[in-house]
């Protein structure tokens, strides 16, 4: 490596980001990426490890250490090279992914992992202001036609890959614009949605066709956009040689409780989308707010986490989250690395202002004038793994907006049945993701990757599975393939 006692020598720093006071006032993007300076000596903090584990823990396997030592060199054009090389849009994995290569980081045993995703992200961003991100349009064309369903990452990133290959690729999305929950489910303060135009511009040039508003298999209602043109299956499968489904996991996880049916109980995907479109300058955007409300958040992940980020932002009266499962350690180091551990996370919107509790289920959902008010709530003990009541432990708070954040379950299944797909027990698409056929489903000429076949999961996870299923469609219609798996 560059400086081989780096890591003795140099300090884990964190990027620079806005105060939550401030930031609260915006929906901008508030952290900094790391000065050259600064990224060059994370990236000596970098070991020569006999075993990489951080590129193990990588879901698209990023050659981590070989570019931390070309960001210490200050060879920053081969570091966006050596990046590029596994991972097609760091831009998005820079910001919003949560980093498993640095809890398999070798340094997490017993101190601070490399910033590893902090290089990532001023690396990408070095290179967009150099203007080194360019279109690779392939010298040779197939012939061949892929229809891709689904513009998430995985779909970007297998149209991406395909398209490089020289197929003609055709990529549907059902809303009005292009992105998937990287465009209507993750907050703008998160991550600009201008981050994915300029990747649109860029497989365009590559070749890609986009339809939006443009809705497979499904009723436009059904989908969510009453305004998009119904896509037959078998006209897919009549004009194009493969199609690839990488829909997301969009059923959310229900909340049968008393009062369930109250106006002011929703899904989280029926709230955070909104202020992503207003910030896009839409008009006559449904008037759902947090504004001077008391907002009860159900479920503590990252919807949740966002849910509080906007709420937060819009000017609520209070954000209160709530965990089924019990409190979390906050072990220092990794205590069961390499692997991804059980841990306390503290976000940057809980930073911003949220009331946390764990180990609670919600029993129902108070109303007055069929509005809800108010939520009636028990505190558990988990013995042996299973939620027990403790008894006296009953409590009721106000809720004006209560948002459902509680996971997703499975992909639309409208889709899989109208391309007759066979599905796993979740109700995913089934498809194996090694050995000859892969991605492939029990459709002829039909594959599938991302959350619409692994469940819901990461954005790192879906790039993972879109390139690999594009892999495996080159490999079907060419009978071999030289596309990077």
């Amino acid at each position: 490596m560059g400086k081989v006692t780096g890591f003795l020598e140099y300090q884990r720093l964190s990027e620079a980001a806005e105060s939550p006071e401030a930031r609260k006032k915006h929906f901008r993007e508030f952290i900094v990426h790391l000065s050259d300076e600064d990224a060059k000596i994370q990236g000596a903090r970098c070991m020569d490890c006999g075993t990489p584990f951080c590129m193990w823990g990588c879901p698209v396997n990023n050659i981590i250490p070989d570019w931390n030592d070309l960001v210490y060199r200050q060879d920053w054009k081969q570091a966006i090279e050596t990046l590029h090389s596994t991972n097609n849009f760091p831009e998005f994995t820079g910001r919003i992914c949560p980093a498993p290569c640095e809890e398999a980081c070798v340094l997490r045993i017993n101190a601070d992992p490399v910033g590893i995703k902090s290089i990532e992200h001023a690396i990408i961003d070095r290179a967009w202001e150099n203007g080194w991100v360019q279109p690779q349009p392939s010298a040779l064309k197939t012939g061949k036609k892929v229809a891709v369903v689904g513009s998430g990452p995985a779909g970007l990133a297998c149209a991406q890959q395909l398209a490089r290959a020289g197929h003609a690729v055709t990529l549907y999305e059902k809303n009005d614009r292009i992105g998937g929950l990287l465009r209507y489910g993750i907050p703008d303060f998160k991550m600009e949605k201008w981050h994915i135009d300029r990747r649109v511009e860029q497989m365009q040039a590559e070749g890609v066709q986009f339809l939006v508003n443009h809705v497979v298999a499904n009723d436009p209602v059904v989908a969510g956009n009453a305004q998009a043109r119904p896509v037959d299956p078998k006209k897919l499968l009549r004009e194009f040689d493969a199609v690839v489904l990488s829909g997301g996991a969009e059923v959310p996880r229900e909340l049968p409780v008393p009062g369930r049916d109250l106006d002011g109980v929703h899904f989280a995907m029926d709230f955070l989308p909104l202020q992503n479109r207003r910030v896009a300058g839409d008009k006559n955007v449904k008037d759902l707010w947090a504004r001077g409300k008391h907002v009860v958040i159900i479920g503590g992940g990252d919807t949740g986490s966002d849910c509080v980020g906007t709420s937060d932002r819009h000017g609520a009266a209070s954000v209160t989250q709530f965990e089924l499962l019990p409190m979390p350690p906050d072990p220092e180091a990794n205590p069961v690395w390499p692997y991804w551990p059980t841990r306390l996370r503290t976000s940057s919107s809980h930073e911003e202002g949220a009331a946390r509790d764990w180990s609670i289920a919600t029993k129902a959902f108070v109303g007055e004038n069929g509005k809800v008010k108010a939520l009636r709530a028990v505190k558990l003990e988990w013995k042996d793994g299973k939620p027990v009541e403790i008894a006296g432990s009953a409590f009721e708070i106000p809720a004006d907006l209560v948002l459902l954040a509680m996971g997703f379950v499975s992909p639309a299944q409208s889709m899989l049945e109208a391309f007759g797909v066979q599905k796993d027990a979740r109700g995913n698409a089934q498809a194996a993701t090694d050995g000859a056929g892969c991605y492939a489903t029990s459709a002829p000429k039909v594959f599938s990757a991302g959350d619409m076949r692994r469940g819901q999961s990461l954005v790192v996870w879906a790039i993972r599975e879109g390139r690999q299923a594009a892999r495996a469609v080159d490999e079907f219609l060419m009978g071999t393939s030289e596309l990077p798996r």
